[in-house]
């Protein structure tokens, strides 16, 4: 291979921008603060066998891999873990069994920022459907403002999940 084609500014090393943080304070559910540790153990282990590595030539999925650790880590030392709340009215790290106007049920949970999906059901608590839903309390009817317009949900039950 000519050597035109070979980088050797040694650019590469240089470590990659930090992920965006939160400015909302980092809550944290039991179950939300054992999976920060366990990806940041998973992570820790996939940078050290990145580092043994033979053949090291492309150092991005390492400085990927610091990258992130360095996320986990500062999520973890801004964690501020919430004890469960008492279930009558809705509240950081509760599930909430809801009916739409259609009578559909939906169940969704008032979970930290690194631990939330949509996809799921869990919600961030600065989400708009979290801050419709929060200090409502059995029965009641809320108005969840959507981009596609506004859905009344009446509260069915309210559940601590940790």
């Amino acid at each position: 291979m000519s050597r035109a084609f070979v980088k050797e500014d040694g650019n590469d090393l240089a470590p990659l921008p930090d992920l965006p943080i939160s400015q909302a304070p980092n809550y944290v559910t039991a179950t939300g603060l054992a999976q920060l540790h366990s990806r940041l153990a998973e992570t820790q282990a996939r940078l050290a066998a990145l580092r043994a590595r033979a053949e090291r030539l492309d150092k991005m999925p390492e400085a990927a891999a610091e990258r992130d650790i360095r996320y986990l880590e500062s999520r973890l030392r801004s964690a501020i873990l919430v004890a469960p709340q008492p279930t009558q009215s809705v509240a950081f790290g509760h599930k909430i069994t809801c009916a739409d106007e259609n009578g559909q049920t939906h169940i969704f949970a008032i979970v930290g920022e690194d631990q939330a999906d949509a996809a799921q059901g869990l919600i961030a608590p600065h989400a708009p459907l979290a801050r419709a839903l929060m200090g409502a309390g059995l029965g009641d009817q809320v108005i969840w403002r959507k981009p596609s317009g506004a859905v009344a949900l009446a509260v069915l039950e309210i559940a601590a999940i940790d």
